[in-house]
Order: C-alpha cells, then structure tokens, then sequence
C-alpha cells in the first residue's frame, strides 16, 4: 500500500507540473499538434548530465508539442563520443554538445554544424576526494585528472587553472612517472569518474553534474572548485543541428528554440522542481536520486565560493551565445592540450569562426517571444547583446 502511495503521488506530481506548465505559458487547442506536425518527428540526444536540462525539460512539460512539434522522446547515451557519432549519422538531428566539440566539427572535420544557443551555463565543478589535500591548483601538480573529452569545456577551463600556477598539463600512460610540475590528463566517461575517484585510480575529475554532486553525496568528496568560480557564468554546453537540417526545416527550428527558451526560463523559477523531475524519483532521465540533483539546483553558499561576489548559480541557464563567449573559446582552444592534431587552429581567426558557428537569429526571436534577454541576463541595457567575460583564478 505504501508502496502504491509513492507511486501516485510521483503520478500526480508529474501530472501537475505539466498542467501547470501548460496554464502558464498558453493551452494547445486540441487537433493543433496534428495540424502542424507534418514534418518526421524531432530526434533528440543527451548524456544523462545536468547540460541536458532545457532540452529534457522542455519535452516532459510539453513546451515541445505546445509549439506544433512531434518529438520522439530524448534518448540517452554514456559519452560524448557515442553523441557525436550519432550525430553525424543522423541518428539525432538537434542536441546539446560541448561547446569546443562544434568548434572541432565544423573547422577541422568541416561538418556544417551550427550553434544555435547556449543550453546552459556553469554547471561543473573540480571534484577531489574528501580526505586528499588538494585544494587549490597548485595542489594538483603530480596529480591525474580526469576530463570527460578533450573538446571541452571542462579541459579548457582546467588547463587554464593549471597554466597560471606554472603547471603543465601532460598526456601519459598512467603508469608514466611526473616531473613535479607535470599533471596528467586523459579521457574518463562522466559516469565513472565517481567510482574511479573512489578507487583511487584518480586524483581528481573535473565534469558536468551530476556526477559531482553524486560523489559529494555518495563518496564523501569534496569540490576542489566550481566552474563558473573561474569563468563567471561561462557557456557549457550549446544546443547545435546541422546547417541543412536548419536551411530545410526553419520553421520547426524556431518552435524548437521557443521551447527550449521557455524551459530554460522555467527552470531558473522553479528548481526544486527541475530537480525533481530529471531524478529517477521523476521521469527518470538522470540516474540519481532527487537528493542528488538537489545539490545543484539549490544555490551556491558564499563560502562554497571563492568570489561570492560574482553571485554564480551552480548551474544556470541564459540561451544567448555572447559573441565575446565564443572569441575567448577559440583564443584558449589554441592554448589547450589535447590529442590528436590541433593545426586547424592556427589560423582560425576567432571573430571569423564566431560568425560561421554561430547563428543567433532564432534564440533572438525565442527570447522576445519571452521578453527579451534581460529576463534571463544582468547584460548592459544600453549593450544587451554583448558583454565582458570575466576570468580569476586566484
């Protein structure tokens, strides 16, 4: 009985997120969907981290279906790699990547990829073990560290931290011994980066939630430092389709932007929720319980921070891609270690690959549609599309 109980009310709480979200932003009238829903349905992508939050949401409150969209529902996989390569074979036709991943697609691989918003901001964290002594970047020299991919985010944010503290990073075998201002860098799924820190076969991991807050909550680990503690509300991940898809379907690309704006505009008002219904204790889109993921939607102590001046989210949500965002990525992708062969980037001019990648008229539209982007941004009113990015180590 009690067990039944547990499941009606999760029934009933999921029904009244969608009922609410429906009242609050226009009921659909029915035969809409299938007035406007003749293209083949959108296919979606994401790893089961906090990045993919706008993108899930938006299809569990039925802002998609709202705007006239058949979508299948989101489909999970574990690594970037496997997201990519789905992709690419047209497996998924609008999802969240890293930001320096389309970067890599369209300048190396020339794959026409276009970045279309940003999905989300911060959101990730440098995670060590609860009793190591690393607490700042210095302590990390010597150390391994794990990264989710080296297009990302994540190493770029990382190399910039080691970087000032004269730190090298290195790509090794991990038997390979370290000089004493080397730290070793590979490539680690998000997923098993709490287990492997656990086992000691790592020193440190730095990755999306909610794989820090799981092994806060389950390992007794500690954040070494947030992200957006570093780079003050920093892109993460963005939402990206391939140019033909958008040339040939302008139309479904705006109601899928529409929605993913509402969703994001929704979940700063209502984290508690958004906790809720990516846990398993909900719909079940993020492996974790609501416990967890209420360690990152719930706000930031000052003393969590190092600049609590700033007044960052753990993770945020702001859709438009600030140009000044974009330069900088290409500046410090030119700085980054990774594998493989980095020519491309020579002579990539940062401003150039700024107006290739990205294409902001829908998030443009999305975002008056939801009064404009100071609902979402603290921007200058005088220079709302623009800002300075804001970079401390310390």
């Amino acid at each position: 009985m009690g067990i039944e109980k547990k499941r009606m009310d999760a029934w009933s709480r999921r029904k009244f997120l969608k009922t609410a979200a429906a009242a609050c932003s226009g009921l659909v009238l029915p035969g809409t969907v299938s007035a406007f829903a003749k293209h083949p349905p959108l296919r979606l992508g994401y790893l089961p981290i906090t990045d993919a939050t706008p993108l899930l949401v938006a299809y569990s409150l039925g802002y998609f279906s709202q705007e006239g969209l058949e979508v299948e529902k989101p489909v999970m996989v574990r690594s970037w790699k496997i997201l990519i390569e789905s992709f690419l074979a047209g497996k998924f036709n609008l999802t969240h990547m890293l930001f320096p991943i389309p970067v890599w697609m369209r300048f190396k691989q020339k794959i026409p990829v276009k970045v279309l918003a940003w999905d989300h901001t911060n959101g990730s964290a440098i995670t060590v073990r609860g009793d190591s002594g690393i607490y700042k970047f210095s302590d990390l020299a010597g150390k391994q560290v794990a990264v989710p991919s080296w297009y990302s985010m994540h190493n770029l944010i990382l190399q910039l931290g080691l970087q000032t503290q004269g730190l090298t990073p290195v790509i090794k075998p991990q038997s390979a011994k370290l000089s004493s201002n080397e730290v070793n860098l590979f490539i680690l799924s998000p997923p098993d980066m709490p287990t492997a820190l656990l086992g000691k076969r790592i020193d440190a991991f730095i990755v999306a939630d909610p794989f820090n807050a799981l092994a806060q909550e389950k390992f007794n680990a500690r954040i070494m430092r947030f992200s957006g503690d570093i780079w003050k509300n920093h892109p993460c991940c963005v939402i990206v389709a391939n140019e033909p898809f958008i040339k040939k379907n302008p139309v479904m690309v705006q109601k899928a932007m529409n929605a993913i704006v509402r969703a994001q505009a929704w979940c700063r008002t209502n984290p508690k929720e958004t906790a809720h219904l990516l846990s398993r204790d909900g719909e079940g889109y993020l492996p974790v319980p609501e416990t967890v993921l209420a360690r990152v939607f719930e706000p930031l102590k000052k003393t969590e921070l190092v600049h609590p001046d700033w007044d960052v989210a753990r993770i945020g949500f702001q859709p438009f891609p600030f140009p000044s965002a974009t330069r900088f990525i290409v500046e410090q992708m030119k700085r980054t270690l990774v594998e493989g062969d980095t020519s491309f980037l020579t002579s990539l001019d940062p401003a150039r690959a700024a107006k290739e990648l990205v294409n902001e008229s829908f998030v443009r539209k999305a975002m008056d549609e939801m009064n404009g982007i100071h609902k979402f941004s603290g921007s200058s009113i005088e220079t709302p599309f623009s800002r300075e990015e804001i970079v401390e180590i310390n």
